[in-house]
């Protein structure tokens, strides 16, 4: 019976002894990364500029976000931005390689709430809200000196309002 308990302990011990690992091997995790290939532009091709309108957008970061960055990743587009508080979207693209239907069809296969409205090609982008010189005068035109310079940035805020 001795001798039974011997083997026992010996097995267990040979056991415990082959079983545990001195060395610890760091655990490898792959990432899947997806790797921006940098565009090439032609320097010789002919770029237009495009403005358009885009209705259905609830949000900065989810939606004017998302579909800036699916604009600017098609072939052809040289810069894209989607402005979330005018609703408005403008890019300059390579005209042999993008059109305006391309663009359209890009925004609304983010989502189909996405629906893209007043497409115009421009020389210049526009910069948003411009207020005009005369802007303070009109809001302030019956005000005192000392009222208007009280008024004036306020007054010139909503005129920027109206304008935008």
């Amino acid at each position: 019976m001795k001798t039974l308990k011997n083997i026992m302990a010996l097995a267990i011990m040979v056991l415990i002894t082959l079983s545990c690992k001195n060395e610890v091997k760091p655990e490898v995790k792959t990432v899947d990364v997806a790797s921006e290939t940098s565009k090439t532009l032609d320097p010789n091709a002919n770029y237009a500029k495009a403005e358009f309108k885009i209705e259905g957008m609830t949000c900065e970061i989810g939606c004017a976000k998302t579909i800036e960055k699916k604009i600017a990743k098609m072939e052809g587009v040289k810069s894209a931005k989607v402005d979330f508080d005018r609703k408005l979207a403008m890019v300059e693209y390579n005209d042999a390689k993008v059109t305006t239907t391309s663009l359209e069809e890009t925004v609304t296969k983010v989502a189909d709430i996405y629906k893209v409205s007043d497409m115009k090609s421009v020389d210049d982008f526009s910069t948003g809200k411009k207020c005009a010189d005369d802007c303070k005068k009109e809001c302030c035109a019956d005000k005192t000196q000392t009222e208007k310079k009280a008024c004036a940035e306020d007054c010139k805020k909503a005129c920027c309002a109206q304008k935008a």
